[in-house]
Parts: C-alpha cells; sequence; structure tokens
C-alpha cells in the first residue's frame, strides 16, 4: 500500500507546475524603444557586377553572329581580319622554323646527357683522396685493390726470393772457406 501512495504523490508532484514559468526577455526587446534600433535605411544600386553582366549578354550574340561564315559561305568578318596580319599567313616559314628549334634542342639535350664524364678530376693536395671517413662508404662504392694487392704481394715475393739467395750465396762462401 504504501508503494502506492508513493507513486500517486510523484505523479501529483509532476502534474501541477512548482514555479511560474515565464518566457525569457532578452534586453533588446524588454524597453519597449524598438524603433530606435533599427539600421538606417539605405538605397542601395544593383551593382556593377549585375550591369556586367547585362552587358555581356547582348554582347556575346553579337561576337557569335559576326564570328558566323556568311549564308553563301564566304568568311565571316572576324576570319577576313585576321587574315589581314601577315602573321596568319606564312605557316610555311614558321613551321620550318620550329622544326629546325625543335631539332636543334633535341640534339643539345643528346649532346648533354649521352656525353661521357670527364675523367679528370684537379685536386690541390691529393692527399685529400683518402681522407674521407672508412665507415660512411655505401656498398659498393668502394675502389677495388686487388691489383694493387697482387702487386705489392709479387714485390714482397721477389724481395724475399733475393734475400733467400743473399742467404745462399753467404752460406755456400762459408761452406767454401771451412772445407
Amino acid at each position: 500500500m504504501q508503494a502506492l501512495r508513493t507513486r500517486a504523490a510523484c505523479a501529483a508532484r509532476r502534474t501541477r507546475p512548482t514555479t511560474v514559468r515565464t518566457s525569457r526577455s532578452y534586453a533588446s526587446e524588454s524597453h519597449g524603444h524598438d524603433e530606435h534600433h533599427h539600421a538606417p535605411e539605405v538605397a542601395e544600386g544593383l551593382g556593377t557586377a549585375f550591369y556586367v553582366f547585362a552587358a555581356l549578354v547582348p554582347g556575346s550574340y553579337i561576337a557569335y553572329s559576326v564570328s558566323r561564315p556568311g549564308a553563301d559561305g564566304s568568311p565571316s568578318a572576324v576570319t577576313r581580319w585576321l587574315a589581314s596580319f601577315d602573321y596568319f599567313n606564312d605557316w610555311e616559314t614558321r613551321n620550318t622554323l620550329r622544326t629546325a628549334i625543335f631539332e636543334q634542342a633535341a640534339h643539345d639535350k643528346h649532346l648533354l646527357m649521352y656525353s661521357g664524364k670527364n675523367a679528370h678530376v684537379e685536386l690541390k693536395m691529393p692527399e685529400l683522396i683518402n681522407s674521407g671517413s672508412p665507415r660512411n662508404v655505401p656498398a659498393g662504392h668502394t675502389p677495388n685493390l686487388a691489383y694493387l694487392t697482387e702487386h705489392y704481394r709479387q714485390k714482397a715475393a721477389a724481395e724475399e726470393e733475393r734475400k733467400l739467395q743473399k742467404l745462399a750465396a753467404k752460406s755456400k762462401a762459408a761452406e767454401a772457406e771451412e772445407s
């Protein structure tokens, strides 16, 4: 019974308003001087864009009608006017010059791109050849020094052979003295 009484009291509380609810008022509307806060009336024109557009519509129609050829197939007024300039009449000369320019450019490009690199390196001090760090060398960028190693190995072997022959000659001389 207590549960029903509690729920009924809750429902009754929800239905009656607890406070007087008023609509929110804003400061700009509340003091009654509405006529003083309107922006002043300004006579605005249509603007430049409207007049430009209005002029482009008939201008476009006139330009289109002038550019069309005549009824009997005669060239239009624009075509006749452009033909009066010498620039549009010398197609062959202009094409020949342009072809020569493109061929020369292609020749120069091939000359510069496919010519070999200059193998001569001007060094002020030859000691600077090996002055770089031996650790920051990318793979495949070290020179092949096998021929140099072989040269010094053969030179060392020849020196050892010379020393061995000299030692053998001394030992033969020492044996000859003892006998």
